[in-house]
């Protein structure tokens, strides 16, 4: 592990203006760490920064509410439900069942999409729901496999652990970032050492949230079996995406939150 910088090398927090020569002039690290910390209480780690005691209200909001849930959900539901009666029920062959399950998951986005657009509230985490559900149709309906609608969410998975690991390779593990700004600690964890280990943990953990998932799930869509591989992506979504976040609220708790009672 290489030294913690210097104060000169932290991000500024305090949102003081610059002074002297640089006076007038934006303070680039300010800036960055403000947008830092915005982006960071947007997740659903966020959610959950603040909280003296845990409770099943803070975490539901955590992952985004009933209604989020069922954003996230239901459209991957719909589509397993359908396309399984179909095959298994009705007779029809998978290319058959593809496309009345590809419409009615899109179907049900786009219902949710209009809703959140309607009741004018935050339609963004619906439309980036909308625009899997299309680009993961969209392949399915060019490949004609139905097992391809999981694809996408194979590389989401990869790219996560992939952007964590070299986080750690630079000796800026990510969820310390994270926590960092969101327990108003800035990057001046970086010079506790046991806050340092702690954060490489969790972001190995993370690592390994999105790896499980792909051991779990690949080998399924190998052995083309749709039916186990959507209710495994159902299962290890928000069910397990929830039991990570409660994890980490607890390591973070434990280390941060005697500091920050001090202040």
């Amino acid at each position: 592990m290489s030294a913690a910088p210097g104060d000169d090398e932290r991000a500024d927090t305090s949102g003081e203006a610059p002074t002297g020569a640089d006076a007038g002039q934006p303070d680039l690290r300010t800036e960055f760490a403000k947008q830092f910390a915005a982006a960071a209480g947007k997740s659903g780690l966020g959610g959950l920064a603040g909280e003296e005691r845990l409770t099943g209200r803070d975490v539901l909001t955590a992952v985004g509410g009933v209604r989020g849930i069922l954003e996230a959900l239901l459209p991957g539901f719909v589509f397993l439900v359908v396309y399984s009666v179909l095959t298994s029920f009705a007779g029809q062959d998978a290319q058959a069942a593809l496309v009345p399950s590809l419409a009615a998951s899109v179907g049900l986005a786009v219902l949710f999409t209009i809703a959140r657009i309607v009741a004018k509230g935050q339609p963004t985490q619906a439309i980036a729901g909308l625009v899997g559900v299309l680009l993961s149709a969209a392949l399915a309906l060019w490949t004609g496999d139905a097992r391809d609608n999981y694809v996408l969410g194979f590389f989401t998975n990869a790219g996560y652990a992939l952007a964590l690991l070299v986080s750690l390779l630079v000796r800026w593990p990510a969820i310390g970032l994270i926590v960092g700004f969101l327990m108003g600690d800035g990057t001046h964890w970086r010079t506790d050492r046991r806050k340092v280990r702690l954060a490489q943990f969790l972001t190995l953990a993370w690592i390994g949230f999105f790896l499980l998932r792909l051991v779990v799930q690949v080998p399924l869509y190998l052995v083309d079996n749709v039916q186990a591989l959507g209710l495994t992506r159902l299962l290890m979504g928000v069910p397990l995406y929830a039991l990570m976040l409660v994890f980490t609220w607890l390591i973070v708790r434990a280390a941060w939150a005697p500091a920050r009672a001090e202040r």
